[in-house]
């Protein structure tokens, strides 16, 4: 029998707490948890994405105790795309538009693709989301 798996955390170095907070309440809706420090943002900043998955968002200098001395990619470099769901493709370029007005940037335009309807953007510090309709069974 497989081991179960707790809460998945996914950690991600950032420039500036508040100005990630900010892109992400406005970007994906998301609200942080966890008492706010000294500069009134939670520390650590984290955001609740399903029941058992946490974004954390580290500043890059504090980002390298985890790396074992391996240095944090420059921003532009990606070793990893996240991917979120939704319904519609109205639901994409929604999305889409908020990241637009919360400063993100888009990397690829909503489109039909072999896979599904989708979009990619970056937040402020240039880590890759994809936003996407899966096709339909059928």
């Amino acid at each position: 029998m497989a081991a179960s798996l707790g809460t998945v955390t996914i950690a991600l170095p950032i420039a500036d707490r508040r100005s990630a907070m900010e892109f992400y309440q406005e970007a994906l809706g998301l609200d942080p948890f966890g008492d706010p420090a000294d500069d009134g943002v939670p520390e650590p900043l984290q955001f609740r994405l399903a029941p058992r998955t946490v974004l954390m968002l580290v500043p890059t200098d504090g980002f390298g105790w985890v790396l074992g001395g391996r240095g944090v990619a420059e921003p532009g470099a990606s070793e990893v795309v996240l991917s979120v769901a939704v319904e519609t493709e109205a639901a994409v370029a929604a999305l889409v538009e908020r990241v637009r007005a919360a400063g993100g940037a888009v990397v690829s335009e909503p489109e039909r693709l072999p896979w599904g309807y989708s979009a990619t953007w970056a937040d402020l510090d240039g880590h890759l989301w994809q936003v996407l309709v899966e096709p339909s069974e059928g």
